[in-house]
C-alpha cells in the first residue's frame, strides 16, 4: 500500500490526451481516481481499463462550465485528497483584430471559469483532507505571448493569476497549489481541435521538431509534483521539449 492507498484524486478533462494520462499515473501512484469529462464514453472505457489493472477508478460526465452540474459533483465528495484542473483548450490562431469573439468567449470559460468552479466546489473536500493538493495545468501560453496566440494566451495568463492568487489566499492551511505549465506538447486532439478539425494545420504545428512533449510526459510531471512530501510546494513548472527555448523560438530540422 502506498501512502496515497484509498485517497481520491480528481480528474477534469479526463477522456483524452494529458488528462488521460494524468488519471493513468496517479492510479498507478495509488490514488483513487475520478475521472470527469463531457464524453461520458471515453472516461467509462479509461475507467474500465483502469480497473482491469487493479486499480480504483469511477468516471461522472461533467461540463467544468456548468456550475449547478459542478456543484451537485462535490457533493458526494468530503475528503478529496488532489484535484488536477486539466480541462481546456485552444480554439484559432486568428489576430486579435479578427478574433472570433465566441472562440475568446468558449475558451475562457472552459480553461479559467472551468477551473474557478471546480476549485471553489472542492476546495472544502481538499481543505478537510487535511493534505490537500490543487493542480492548474496551465501553459506556457500563461506566461509569454505570440502572435496568433492571443485569446488562448489571454485564457492561460488568467488561469495562471487564478493559481498564484490562491495560493496566496489560502497560504497555512492544508492544500499546496502547484501549477504545471508545458509548452509544445503533441497530443491526439489538441491541435486538431484549435484549428477545426484541420488535419494539415495540425500537423504543421510539429513539422520538423523531432520530439515534441507527449501527454505522458506532461502527466508523470504532474504526478512527480503531486506526490512530493505535503511540505513541497511545486509553485511553478514550466516543461518543454528540448527542441523549444520559448514560445516562439523552436528548432525545427529540414
Amino acid at each position: 500500500m502506498t501512502a496515497a492507498a484509498n485517497r481520491i484524486a480528481i480528474v477534469t478533462g479526463a477522456s483524452s490526451g494529458i488528462g488521460a494520462a494524468t488519471a493513468r499515473g496517479l492510479a498507478a501512484a495509488g490514488y483513487r481516481v475520478v475521472l470527469t469529462a463531457r464524453r461520458k464514453d471515453r472516461i467509462e472505457a479509461l475507467a474500465a481499463e483502469l480497473t482491469e489493472a487493479g486499480h480504483e477508478a469511477m468516471a461522472y460526465a461533467l461540463d467544468v462550465t456548468d456550475r449547478a452540474a459542478v456543484d451537485a459533483f462535490a457533493t458526494a465528495f468530503k475528503k478529496i485528497a488532489v484535484l488536477v484542473n486539466n480541462a481546456g483548450g485552444a480554439l484559432g490562431a486568428d489576430t486579435v483584430a479578427k478574433g472570433d469573439p465566441d472562440d475568446w468567449r468558449q475558451m475562457y470559460e472552459t480553461n479559467v471559469l472551468g477551473t474557478l468552479n471546480v476549485t471553489q466546489a472542492l476546495l472544502p473536500a481538499l481543505t478537510a483532507s487535511g493534505d490537500g493538493t490543487v493542480v492548474v495545468l496551465s501553459s506556457t501560453a500563461g506566461h509569454g505571448t505570440y502572435e496568433g496566440g492571443g485569446g488562448y494566451v489571454a485564457a492561460k495568463h488568467a488561469e495562471h493569476v487564478l493559481a498564484e492568487t490562491l495560493r496566496l489566499e489560502i497560504v497555512g492551511t492544508p492544500v499546496r497549489v502547484i501549477e504545471v505549465a508545458p509548452g509544445m506538447v503533441k497530443t491526439e486532439e489538441f491541435a486538431l481541435t484549435r484549428f477545426g478539425g484541420d488535419a494539415e494545420k495540425a500537423a504543421k504545428v510539429y513539422a520538423g521538431v523531432a520530439e515534441p512533449l507527449t501527454a505522458d510526459d506532461v502527466a508523470d510531471t504532474i504526478t512527480w509534483t503531486v506526490t512530493r512530501p505535503p511540505h513541497v510546494n511545486i509553485d511553478l513548472l514550466v516543461v518543454r521539449p528540448r527542441a523549444q527555448a520559448s514560445n516562439t523560438k523552436v528548432h525545427r530540422e529540414s
